[in-house]
């Protein structure tokens, strides 16, 4: 399968500059997996910023900007 990091690139929010998986989804997606987390796309920019990328973190927002 061809990666299209390039056009992934649009739509990576990741704002850790040093990261090499920036555009590369299936990268970032094993590696936050693997810590219990969550791609910096999972969340509003605001809140990704704050580099807490916990699934907790995940539930607490959508919850909160979701009125639940």
């Amino acid at each position: 399968m061809e990666c299209l990091k390039e056009k992934n690139m649009a739509y990576c929010n990741c704002s850790y500059s040093g990261c090499a998986k920036h555009g590369i989804c299936c990268q970032c997606l094993h590696y936050h997996r693997a810590k219990g987390a969550l791609p910096a796309c999972y969340f509003p920019e605001d809140i990704e910023r704050g580099y807490d990328r916990s699934i907790e973190n995940f539930i607490r927002v959508w919850q909160q900007r979701h009125h639940l």
